[in-house]
């Protein structure tokens, strides 16, 4: 696959295409370790630098990115542009009346990997909501989709909104939804009615189809786990571990490439997994010993993810095909409910077990009618 083939510049990047929409105003914005311009410069030092930055609104893992999953930083005051930091989560902030009194528009800027359960998403259309309540516009430096904007890449359960609607999954998306952060601003302030004023400096260059590492751009971790373009991938399969007692890699250096537990025989999992026939993917026998989270300290056997053809891989029936065969392990154990937010119903809990092609099958249709639905919120070719 050929790669840094497109020069790509993000909403970061063209902020002086958006001076009309901020000079003059009080500027609030949320932002992450990954809220930078190609060159690296965050989006906080040119706010600061060029319009009236007043304060900031910080995701999970916060501004910069530094904590674990679940972490926070907690109100505070930014050492560098000294505006003072709130956090957003998927729900109510009691402080969420001083924090948007503060300014008069609110810019977001964020990379996402494009997954259901990512969470930052959510922190977005809180805001949203919030400032439409206020009468605060909202505008999104848009990015790329790290892992393809690609219509035929969609898979994965479209969410049970009714039932299984969470802050790692709220709304009726599939898994793996192949939207930019912006275009998914876009369908869900229309969708949901949120009634945002919405604006989106969009990306040039990019083509629906370019993964982030066929593009110019560095890449800066979305998030502490998801180091590489091929984790965020295998996000998409492996993050439904997360509700089990199988390491999905967390405190190893291949988080969601790996996944084990001190109980699995890592050559027969292999066999095994390998004779499943995955188009473009291998898998490898892993050995490693997690610094934190699920069984730190303790020596795992699993597996290794091996993408070897992205356009081919599925990461989705990856994923369920793993969760299939560690449940043939007596000692393995799953949080149902965590299991039905991340899948997005209770197909795989609801009857005792699964079949793997089966299942892909029955998301078909709401694939289908999801893609239709987008359609007309989609930015770029």
């Amino acid at each position: 696959m050929k790669r840094n083939i497109y020069t790509v510049l993000c909403g970061a990047d063209r902020l002086d295409e958006a001076s009309e929409l901020l000079k003059g105003r009080r500027c609030g914005l949320m932002t992450s370790a990954s809220g930078v311009d190609k060159r690296g410069v965050p989006s906080y030092v040119k706010l600061a630098e060029h319009y009236d930055l007043t304060v900031l609104f910080a995701p999970e893992h916060g501004i910069h990115s530094v904590h674990q999953a679940g972490g926070w930083g907690g109100t505070q005051i930014d050492a560098e542009t000294g505006c003072p930091v709130y956090d957003i989560g998927g729900g109510k902030n009691p402080e969420i009346d001083k924090a948007l009194s503060l300014c008069d528009i609110v810019v977001y800027d964020i990379a996402d990997v494009g997954a259901r359960f990512y969470t930052y998403i959510y922190s977005l259309t809180h805001i949203m909501t919030e400032c439409a309540a206020r009468n605060i516009p909202v505008l999104v430096l848009d990015r790329p989709d790290p892992i393809s904007g690609s219509l035929d890449a969609i898979a994965g359960a479209v969410l049970d909104e009714s039932r299984f609607s969470s802050f790692i999954g709220k709304y009726a998306l599939p898994v793996r939804y192949s939207m930019t952060v912006g275009e998914f601003a876009r369908y869900i302030n229309d969708k949901k009615n949120i009634g945002c004023e919405l604006h989106v400096l969009r990306v040039s260059g990019w083509e629906r189809a370019a993964y982030a590492d066929m593009t110019d751009l560095p890449w800066y971790n979305p998030s502490p786990n998801i180091p590489t373009v091929g984790c965020a991938v295998n996000y998409i399969g492996t993050c439904i571990f997360e509700a089990t007692n199988i390491s999905e890699g967390r405190g190893t250096t291949r988080p969601f490439d790996i996944v084990g537990a001190p109980f699995i025989d890592s050559r027969k999992l292999a066999e095994h997994m390998n004779s499943r026939g995955l188009d473009g993917v291998f898998f490898s026998r892993a050995y490693f010993t997690p610094t934190f989270s699920k069984h730190a300290g303790e020596i795992c056997e699993g597996v290794q993810i091996n993408i070897t053809d992205r356009a081919l891989y599925s990461p989705h029936k990856c994923g369920l095909h793993l969760l299939a065969a560690m449940r043939e392990y007596s000692e393995f154990t799953w949080n149902e409910w965590g299991i039905c937010e991340r899948y997005g119903n209770d197909t795989l809990t609801a009857h005792g077990g699964f079949d793997v092609d089966e299942v892909v099958r029955g998301e078909t249709e709401d694939i289908e009618r999801f893609k239709n639905d987008i359609r007309a919120y989609l930015m770029y070719q």
